[in-house]
């Protein structure tokens, strides 16, 4: 198989870019792109795209993630982690003040749709440029808040240091959210200061880092998933005879009444924004989308061989 899938277990220390600089090289094709990238500080689940399949990327990065983190109240860091200049400490005592109720009540205005700000160092663009190289440049940069789900933000140990308390979490999030402004704002709310030392990547969407290949050994051959499997994952699937397969691929529109998998739908629902359009023979022909009580093609994927011809 030359075009799909592949889970990769970061290790901690490199950029997201390194990994995919790796799998280009052990894939043999330049066309490799990821589905969300990871600070170098972190480690966990990379989704990665490989030649066609990099079309279906666009539908992989908005899936919702999970993370395990740790983060450390006492004091602010430049970078909302632990790779930043390390601002003034809290006072120890108010420090040592802190409860698990208090971390508890702080934590819950934190869950659900919120406004988050993003960490000032992060990828977010201003003016073109990313924010993080304003940062470096020496510019001040005051992002604005943007609207995120934390659907899931809970505590599974706490950790008492000299000056510091470390609290292990596990975070539920929509796509965009950052952990590091998770952890800055939880500090803020306790008036310690808080930044991110640990965090872990274990899902997105349907893919979990329990599948993931580790980075040292890796074999691309066996570890590729196929477009069509990883679509199944990520967007509702409508079954093509071999002859609608044609027609989309023609530019063509199917009449959703005549493929498999509405079957069951009532006719007046509202219907998913888009469906994956497999055939036959297991091909993910294309991403498709409802135009009245037709499938009109979105994104569409070329065959085997075409993929390999392009690569």
């Amino acid at each position: 198989m030359n075009s799909g899938i592949l889970l990769v277990d970061k290790p901690q220390g490199i950029t997201s870019h390194d990994v995919v600089s790796r799998m280009r090289r052990l894939a043999g094709t330049r066309k490799i792109g990821h589905a969300g990238t990871l600070d170098p500080m972190a480690t966990g689940l990379l989704v990665l795209g490989v030649n066609g399949a990099t079309r279906l990327l666009h539908y992989l990065v908005g899936l919702d993630k999970e993370y395990f983190a740790t983060i450390r109240l006492g004091w602010n860091t430049t970078t909302d982690d632990a790779e930043g200049k390390a601002l003034d400490a809290a006072p120890a005592d108010l420090v040592a003040a802190v409860t698990e109720a208090a971390v508890l009540a702080a934590i819950e205005p934190l869950t659900g749709e919120i406004e988050q700000v993003p960490s000032a160092v992060s990828a977010v663009k201003v003016a073109g440029k990313r924010a993080y190289q304003r940062v470096r440049d020496g510019e001040t940069v005051e992002l604005a808040p943007r609207r995120v789900t934390v659907s899931a933000f809970e505590t599974l140990a706490f950790r008492a240091g000299d000056g510091h308390l470390d609290v292990d979490v596990r975070v539920e999030c929509s796509s965009g959210t950052y952990i590091r402004a998770l952890a800055r704002d939880l500090g803020a709310a306790l008036g310690t200061g808080g930044h991110l030392t640990a965090l872990r990547r274990s899902r997105i969407g349907r893919f979990s880092v329990d599948e993931a290949g580790e980075l040292e050994g890796f074999d691309v051959a066996s570890a590729i998933m196929s477009p069509a499997d990883a679509a199944r994952r990520a967007l509702p699937v409508v079954t093509l005879t071999a002859e609608q397969a044609i027609d989309l691929g023609h530019g063509k529109r199917v009449d959703i009444a005549a493929v498999t998998g509405l079957e069951a739908s009532d006719a007046d629902a509202p219907l998913p924004a888009a469906f994956a359009a497999i055939d036959p023979a297991d091909h993910l022909v294309a991403i498709v989308e409802p135009r009245g009580r037709q499938l009109k093609v979105v994104t569409g994927f070329p065959p085997a061989e075409s993929q390999e011809a392009d690569a």
